[in-house]
């Protein structure tokens, strides 16, 4: 059996019982309270960062990077280039199947824009222990500022499922202090 229709067709004119008009009441200020506190938290909370993102080619974004490493390699481990770029520098990393390219070396205390992009699918790139995270997208180049304030060594986790080989791809990132030590 279905549930019956209401008596009167014109159901919207019938007066609201006082609990459901509170009920309304009290979500309607509870939305309105945490849309405020997402604003509130993005400005005051030190949790989001904030970015710009534009549409890239993997060839264009891949040349840039290239270019920067070529430009600023300092040393390689692991068959990797460590790239320790100037401050204020732009800075770029590549996503691609299943690894983080290259291994930037940063100065602590200095801002860098960062330059993240997949080469060929959706991955995250999430700074540990520092608890950055930002999903990167293929065809999009995303841009931070970030300016280190411990050194030390973090690492680099793909947080986003991207295949097979997805919990390996791991990287690094090396801050150093002004002296660099």
């Amino acid at each position: 059996m279905s549930v019956s229709p209401p008596k009167n067709k014109i159901w919207w004119n019938e007066p609201v019982p006082k609990s459901e008009l509170m009920w309304v009441i009290i979500a309607f200020v509870w939305g309105l309270i945490m849309f405020f506190m997402m604003v509130y938290w993005h400005a005051y909370g030190e949790q989001n960062l904030s970015n710009e993102a534009y549409r890239i080619t993997a060839e264009d974004f891949s040349a840039k990077t290239q270019t920067m490493v070529d430009k600023y390699t300092v040393r390689e481990e692991s068959g990797y280039p460590v790239v320790h770029p100037p401050v204020g520098e732009d800075v770029y990393l590549i996503a691609r199947l299943w690894q983080w390219w290259p291994i930037l070396e940063l100065e602590k205390g200095k801002s860098y824009r960062l330059h993240l992009s997949s080469l060929d699918w959706m991955h995250g790139f999430s700074l540990q222990p520092v608890n950055i995270n930002l999903q990167i997208h293929p065809d999009y180049e995303m841009v931070i500022t970030i300016t280190p304030t411990t050194s030390g060594e973090f690492g680099i986790v793909c947080n986003e499922y991207c295949g097979i080989g997805h919990h390996q791809m791991l990287g690094r990132m090396y801050v150093v202090d002004n002296e660099g030590t």
